[in-house]
């Protein structure tokens, strides 16, 4: 799928699991440098399976300029254990949920996750809701969620939880 400003957006494919994955443990490191409180198991080798897993299943997207991946993101219609613990069981089943979106350190404050946000919500699904969720503690990060139109519907386990309606 074609981007503006010559990005791609696409489904990762399994050779990708070993840049993706590393392009993740960079971010978590990036951001426990920066006093970040987001994604540290990341750094233990906690989720590799589950991003392995994902991007086997086709839920996971990357975000490439030149052939070099910029961002990721990876899309359920299925609730993982995560959402699960975090939202309760969705008996509707009529949500997207969102997990692991990062954008490299060079193309973050410029309007990358606004741009794939809106992309999500124009290609993602014929699901009602997008929910996401976020680290309570991480004050720029919950900032960004409420400026893109997602509502705050509460706090578990230390996280906030994000939904948009996206269905018109």
């Amino acid at each position: 799928m074609n981007y503006d400003e010559g990005f791609t957006i696409k489904i990762a494919a399994n050779e990708d699991s070993r840049k993706i994955i590393k392009m993740l443990k960079e971010l978590a490191q990036w951001m426990k440098n920066h006093e970040i409180n987001q994604w540290r198991f990341l750094l233990e080798g906690g989720d590799d399976e589950e991003i392995k897993q994902a991007i086997s299943n086709q839920e996971t997207y990357i975000v490439l300029k030149d052939n070099e991946i910029l961002a990721t993101f990876t899309l359920s219609s299925k609730q993982s254990e995560w959402d699960r613990h975090i939202w309760g069981a969705d008996i509707s089943a009529d949500s997207l949920y969102v997990h692991r979106l990062a954008i490299i350190p060079a193309y973050m404050k410029k309007g990358m996750g606004r741009k794939i946000l809106a992309w999500i919500q124009n290609h993602g699904s014929d699901k009602e809701y997008l929910k996401l969720d976020c680290v309570a503690e991480n004050i720029k990060l919950n900032h960004f969620y409420k400026e893109n139109g997602f509502e705050l519907v509460g706090l578990a386990d230390g996280h906030c939880k994000y939904q948009k309606c996206i269905k018109f």
